[in-house]
């Protein structure tokens, strides 16, 4: 009689080997056996057990680790300019407004500050206020505030301050080209959440242009929102006013640009090739041959 021997595979099941007669065969029709169904186990078994592995996308492509590495450090990019859009977006200190020093009385002076949703009046001593500084500022000085949001999205009026009338056309497309951006950023954090778990390269593709079309909104929210100062100022002259723009401003922008950037990433990372290899062998072959 052959003597046989059993192994277990991971989810406990007996996995014939061949008799000890025979040298590690294979049946006619049947599976493989003896060393044969050991060596097929184990590596089945190192596709689970090696701590590095390659990942396969549906479209055939390999996702290495190298490269998923690249699209989290983009993504982490991407992420730094949705923050600061919500941050710029989410605040009122776009810009400043500031009525002369002593344009009212000799000891208090008005200021303003708003942004897209809301804006706020605030009165300041002017023993507070720099002496080499001519206009009422900045607005960070202690004094009273009074803040409103504003009625351009209930009621459609315009908001009047220091006697000037806002554009509420020019106000409310720049927030809603805000909120259109932010929804972008949506769209592409989605995609690139979708090409992370499913392995799929193919996500890249509209993940960049969901964040470079955000970033060049935001930017375009910011010229019309400009163009809407503008166009308060020069509603009426009455009150001569020093406009600035203030923080906020700078959040938005900055995000802008970080978002056009994490956008170009997206874009380079989708590529079938690196374009960086497409230069080098030519660096390396002129200097090879000097």
């Amino acid at each position: 009689m052959f003597s046989t021997f059993f192994v277990a595979d991971e989810e406990g099941r007996p996995v014939g080997a061949a008799p000890s007669g025979m040298s590690g065969g294979v049946a006619a029709g049947g599976p493989a056996q003896g060393p044969a169904a050991l060596s097929g186990l184990m590596s089945g078994r190192s596709t689970f057990g090696g701590g590095k592995r390659r990942r396969t996308t549906s479209t055939g492509h390999a996702m290495s680790e190298a490269q998923e590495g690249k699209i989290k450090l983009a993504f982490f990019v991407a992420i730094v300019g949705v923050v600061l859009t919500v941050l710029g977006v989410g605040t009122e200190f776009w810009v400043e407004l500031a009525a002369p020093k002593h344009f009212y009385n000799n000891q208090t002076c008005l200021t303003a500050h708003y942004g897209l949703w809301k804006g706020c009046t605030k009165t300041l001593w002017v023993a507070d206020i720099d002496p080499e500084r001519e206009s009422c500022g900045p607005a960070e000085l202690p004094g009273e505030s009074n803040c409103t949001y504003f009625k351009f999205f209930t009621t459609g009026e315009n908001a009047v301050m220091f006697q000037k009338t806002t554009k509420k056309n020019l106000n409310v497309a720049s927030a809603m080209l805000a909120m259109l951006s932010l929804f972008l950023m949506v769209m592409g954090a989605i995609c690139i959440t979708m090409a992370l778990s499913k392995e799929i390269l193919f996500f890249l593709k509209p993940a960049s242009v969901c964040f470079t079309l955000s970033g060049v909104l935001v930017l375009l929210s910011l010229v019309v929102f400009h163009q809407s100062v503008l166009a308060l100022l020069a509603s009426d002259h009455t009150v001569p006013l020093h406009h600035e723009l203030s923080w906020s401003v700078s959040c938005v922008g900055c995000a802008a640009a970080v978002l056009i950037v994490g956008g170009i990433l997206f874009l380079l990372l989708a590529l079938p090739y690196n374009p960086w290899r497409k230069c080098l062998p030519h660096k390396d072959s002129s200097s090879s041959s000097s």
